[in-house]
């Protein structure tokens, strides 16, 4: 059943992302590569949690799983949402700060050795020791990225209830998917693998469909459009 759950959760992390960068790839926006790339981080997550569940863990496939599934994939979802909500030059300066966050914890998390072995079968369990590692830059990714985009859907209200509806559900919708996956981690604790693989479904779903309801907008009347378009200037 785990197995089962976490193969579809991959297959569906998996067709979202390729929908994400079909989209990027006939119209190139920033927060499309930004959710993109966090899409992606959950497509390699899930696949890596299918294989770990199913053949059994390695040192690779666990890193790879928690580099992608515990520490980075957040904050990407949270850098599109900068890029789609804030503007271009908020969301530049959080890709730069995002970028060392980046080379340090991918550093750590594939060099850091681990602190207990690797079960057979189940589900790994504080593989990493606590302190300055892949744990700490875990909780870093996830709190800040989480932060950011309960902050950007409070903004979202304030600045476009009236004007794009439609860019407040959804980052509502992709704050969903960010809790969805953050609470799979307390099942994922008690080594409860399908709870995991189920937020992971869960998770991906609501972020996607969550991009493309604040994406709507795009593709409505005229009217609507022309001021969408003019709250969703960049800054200079």
């Amino acid at each position: 059943m785990d197995s089962a759950l976490a193969l579809i959760a991959a297959l569906a992390a998996t067709a979202f992302s390729a929908d994400l960068w079909v989209s990027y790839r006939s119209r190139p926006r920033p927060h499309v590569t930004a959710y993109g790339i966090g899409m992606t981080m959950f497509a390699i997550a899930t696949w890596a949690f299918y294989v770990g569940l199913t053949f059994g863990w390695t040192g690779s496939v666990y890193r790879a799983f928690y580099l992608f599934g515990a520490v980075l994939n957040i904050p990407y979802l949270a850098l599109g949402s900068m890029f789609l909500v804030v503007g271009r030059r908020s969301g530049n300066v959080m890709a730069i700060a995002l970028g060392a966050f980046t080379a340090i914890a991918t550093t750590l998390t594939t060099t850091v050795p681990f602190a207990n072995p690797l079960p057979a079968s189940g589900v790994p369990d504080k593989i990493f020791a606590p302190g300055f590692g892949p744990q700490l830059f875990a909780i870093i990714g996830g709190a800040m990225g989480a932060t950011i985009l309960v902050v950007l859907a409070v903004v979202s209200i304030v600045r476009f209830w009236r004007k794009s509806r439609h860019l407040v559900w959804g980052n509502f919708l992709i704050v969903a998917g960010t809790f969805a996956a953050a609470s799979g981690g307390t099942g994922l604790a008690l080594g409860e693998g399908s709870a995991f693989a189920l937020s992971l479904l869960v998770a991906v779903t609501l972020i996607w469909a969550g991009y493309r309801v604040a994406s709507g907008g795009r593709h409505r009347g005229p009217r609507e459009v022309v001021e969408a378009g003019r709250a969703h200037q960049p800054e200079s």
